[in-house]
């Protein structure tokens, strides 16, 4: 499911290519009956309006104007927000459908369920609203510590609990974990200070690499867990030697090296 990375970069992609460009239609597309989509009133709401400015919070896509209204959307397991010109054939799997004057499209395609596009009036609130947690890159050092430090669960779990940290999913909390030496099943409340503050600063060091690269991971090193990221294959950081396992850690997949985590 795509992090924070990967919905900067989407964000990204929309301040490049779709600000301040008059909305002509927004329309459903094909088989939408399992995902959550505007109805025609909301999208009627953005006829004649244009998107001057974009916002992402945790795994939440934003763009709208200061009066509203605004999108939201939420990429679930695939999908994705696609730019393009007409005549350009629409990308197959377009769940949604926005015209805007002139050749500039935009679609978002989702293959599969769990994604969502919503019209709301006001993004901060809409935040509140949904009970997210702040922004893994926003939090301050010591909200941080609080409030993963308190938490009895995994380590991983918490730190991918929505309402505690919104942005961080499975991916990059095998990743901060395998840079900080800490296995996925640790108890976060019994993590000492200055493993919690590790934590902390290692999450936005990696955070914020994975930005820099718009979520190309073939542009990160070799030595990151992400690259390597195979079951019984060998451990990616240098003169470990050790092991990839996956367990299981709130239902959810881990992986992680079975000699220098722990």
């Amino acid at each position: 499911m795509p992090e924070l990375p990967e919905n900067e970069a989407q964000r990204l992609t929309l301040e490049r290519e779709c600000l301040n460009r008059t909305i002509e239609k927004a329309e459903l597309g094909d088989d939408v009956s399992y995902i959550e989509l505007p109805g025609s009133n909301e999208l009627g709401r953005l006829k004649g309006r244009q998107f001057t400015e974009t916002w992402r919070h945790g795994k939440n896509v934003f763009a709208g104007s200061k009066s509203g209204p605004w999108i939201t959307v939420h990429l679930g397991m695939t999908g994705w927000l696609i730019p393009f010109d007409a005549p350009d054939d629409t990308p197959d799997h377009t769940k949604l459908l926005i015209t805007f004057e002139g050749d500039r499209r935009l679609a978002f395609r989702c293959p599969r369920k769990l994604g969502h596009v919503r019209v709301i009036d006001d993004p901060g609130a809409y935040i509140g609203e949904q009970g997210f947690g702040p922004d893994a890159l926003d939090i301050a050092k010591d909200a941080f510590c609080k409030v993963v430090g308190s938490t009895r669960g995994a380590i991983k779990s918490a730190l991918m609990s929505q309402d505690k940290l919104a942005g961080i999913g499975n991916l990059w909390s095998d990743e901060i974990l395998f840079r900080i030496g800490v296995g996925p099943e640790r108890r976060a409340n019994e993590l000492s200070d200055d493993e919690l503050e590790d934590t902390f600063d290692t999450m936005r060091e990696l955070l914020k690499k994975g930005v820099d690269v718009e979520a190309d991971y073939a542009k990160l090193p070799d030595t990151w867990l992400i690259r390597k990221r195979d079951e019984g294959g060998g451990c990616p950081r240098r003169g470990c030697g050790g092991t990839i396992r996956r367990t299981k850690v709130g239902g959810r997949s881990a992986y992680h090296c079975d000699t220098h985590q722990s």
